[in-house]
This record gives C-alpha cells, structure tokens and sequence, in this order.
C-alpha cells in the first residue's frame, strides 16, 4: 500500500527515530522504578531529570517547575481544577474562551456545576480574543484566565504576552494551553507572565501518554492523582519513563530546529492557501491570515459536507481533518466555526489541513488538485449549489 499524504499533524504527529531510539532502552534493560534507590532505579531517575532539564531550558524555567503528566488533557484539568481548589476562599469566578479545546471548557462546565462562575470570552472573526474584554470582564472574585495559546482548528495564536501583562496586573492567575503551540512558536514563561502552561508529547513528534504541566514557583495547587510521592509530591503514579524520555528527546529536536522548520512549513502552508484560494471558488480561510501556527491551514468550502470531503480525500490517498480529532465522530459543526460567526451550513464543509516537517510541494500540489476535484464532485451532487448557479443566491 502507498503511504498515504498525512496532513493531519494537529491531531497527533509520528514520533521521530530518535525519539524512538531514545526510549527503547527504558522499555527494556534499563527498566528500573526511578523511585528505588539501586542503581537500576537511578538510571531511570537520571534519565527523568535530564528530560525534565530541557523541557524546563525551552521554556525558560527551572526543571522544579515541570510535572509529568499523561497528556494535554490530563494538565488543562489539574491546572483549572486545582486552582479553583485552592483559591476558592478568594472567589469562584474564571475566565476564559469560546473556542478553547474541550478539555478546557468541559472542565469548566463541570466546575460551574460545583458552584463556580465561567465568563466565556468571544473571539473576533480571526479567532482572536479581544484583550479589552478580557480586562472588562476581571472582577474581585477573579481566580483564573485560561487562553489557549494557539487553536487547535484554524490556527490563530492569542496575544499570550498581553493576556499574562493583564492577569498579573489584576493578580490574577494565568494559565495557557500550549498544546499546539509547543514546539512550533517561542515560549518564554516570564517574560509572558505565564503561571501554568499545558503542553503534549505527541503533539511535537515525540510519544503518546505523556505530556506535562509548568507550575510557576510559588502557585500553592494540590495534588490531581493522589497515592505516592512522585513529582515531588504532586502527581501520583510510577513515572512513565519511556515517555518521558521521548517527550524530552522531542522537545530538544523541535527546540533545535525550530526556526528552519517553521520558515518550511510556513512557506509550505502559504502555498497551499495560496492555491485553494486561487483555484477553488466559494473557498475561506478560516483563521488569522498572518498570525497563526506556521504549520496550520482551515478552510470552509459553501455547498459540501466536510465528512463526505474527508472520504473522498482518503480514498485519493490523503488524511485530514473537519476540525478537533477529539470531536470528529460529532455532526455538529465545529464550536470554534461558530465563534467566529460562520453560519451552520458554512461550517459543516470545514477541512483542517496540518503540515510536519516532512511534508513536500510536491505533496501539497497533489493534494490541492485532488481537492479541485473533489470540491467539484461534490458541489455537482448538490441541489444547494445548482440553485445558487442558476439565481446566484
């Protein structure tokens, strides 16, 4: 079988050789608990602490401030929950976004039914959060912000920086999920006044099951996984070591080759809008058009159904999205397209297109002439669009 043209790298990414290779030996002889204190033990705890360094040394941060997790979803919930928790005698209200990942707004609902108060934020027709609401909607009993740093559907990076000069000024924590930005876009935690950051293995080439969560020296948040003393004392559970060692081997290659990568993946990206834009009539851009992740393209196609789409473009060989993995078996249109004032009949024709470092022009023309095709099979099956040629409405 031909290997298929992947273009769904938001949703997870293949892990790189190196990462691989850097795991197997943790998986085998070097097996130990790191909580023991032999030397098999030791070697896995050493292997641990190294991994923990260079996450800490891409964010700018001390190693103390990192804590292993099993994934994004796992951290956005510890980072929402346990300071609602523990700054409950303050107030009960947070802030944060329409368009957040669902791990962030489920969270929240589920936090409005123990008694808290969520303001969601709208977004601009870019996705973008307007940083005026933002300040207007800080009160006395504020506890938390929770902005994605970039969304996970069309792209558009926030004003993270603003949002973390914001919440400090109002003392107010600020907690970021940088799932899809890790990696692909500079993080700097206190020069952006971050306090908590979500970030994902899987995401930047490296292993599924593992991911962590930055917690500012000093945020008193407790446990999320309560048993032994792991992490010091905070998360719960022998340490996934194997993964661990391949989301720190993943962070120091994409940290590495960072600026090269994106410059690829964004000239790459900006071909491929270029083209669908040019070359298929009734097509939209969704997202920022400049300010967005470099590996990122959404589109709305009017008179097509976005899984029928998806079909078609797997049987041509290729693999991409109608929006968030975590909500492609929904018939509801996106959340995010909705926000960002897309009607329920744009919105369902939805294709999210992810490039990785190993994507070519090559495969990029390929699939912009295979969605030619497809877009115009589609539309020639629809009653929608033969009364829209024929009335031009």
């Amino acid at each position: 079988m031909k290997k298929p043209i992947y273009l769904d790298n938001a949703a997870t990414t293949a892990a790189r050789p190196e990462v691989i290779e850097a795991m197997l030996p943790y998986f085998g002889e070097l097996y130990g608990n790191p909580s023991t204190v032999y030397s098999l033990g030791a070697s896995s705890k050493q292997a641990e602490e190294n991994a923990r360094g260079i996450i800490a040394g891409t964010l700018g941060t001390d190693p103390k401030n990192i804590y292993f997790t099993a994934g994004g979803s796992e951290s956005d919930n510890w980072a929402i929950k346990a300071t609602a928790e523990a700054y409950a005698t303050k107030g009960k209200h947070i802030i944060t976004s329409k368009i957040e990942h669902h791990a962030v707004l489920h969270t929240c609902e589920y936090l409005e039914k123990q008694g808290y108060e969520v303001t969601y934020l709208d977004v601009d027709e870019n996705g973008t959060i307007r940083l005026e609401e933002l300040e207007a909607a800080i009160r006395p009993d504020t506890v938390l912000i929770t902005i994605m740093y970039a969304n996970n559907e069309i792209g558009t990076i926030q004003p993270v920086a603003e949002i973390g000069r914001i919440a400090k000024a109002h003392g107010v924590l600020f907690h970021t999920d940088a799932v899809q930005a890790y990696g692909q876009v500079p993080i700097d935690v206190d020069a952006q006044n971050i306090d908590m950051l979500s970030a994902s293995g899987h995401k930047l080439n490296g292993p599924k099951g593992i991911g962590f969560l930055y917690i500012r020296k000093g945020l008193k948040l407790r446990s999320f996984i309560h048993g032994g003393a792991q992490e010091r004392k905070r998360r719960a559970g022998t340490e996934n070591v194997p993964g661990i060692v391949g989301m720190g081997k993943a962070a120091e290659i994409a940290a590495k080759t960072m600026q090269e990568r994106t410059d690829t993946e964004r000239a790459l990206r900006d071909h491929l809008i270029g083209r669908v834009l040019a070359e298929i009539p009734y097509a939209r851009l969704n997202g920022h058009p400049q300010n967005r992740l470099p590996n990122n393209a959404n589109f709305c196609f009017r008179f097509i159904e976005g899984e029928s789409l998806l079909m078609l473009l797997d049987m041509a060989g290729i693999c991409g999205s109608s929006g968030s993995a975590c909500t492609s078996g929904s018939l509801d249109p996106s959340h995010v397209l909705l926000a960002i004032g897309l009607p329920h009949e744009i919105a369902h024709g939805s294709l999210r297109l992810t490039l990785s470092h190993e994507t070519t022009k090559e495969e990029i023309d390929y699939t912009v002439d295979q969605l030619k095709m497809i877009v115009e099979k589609l539309r020639s099956m629809s009653p929608l669009y033969e009364d829209f040629v024929k009335h031009g409405k």
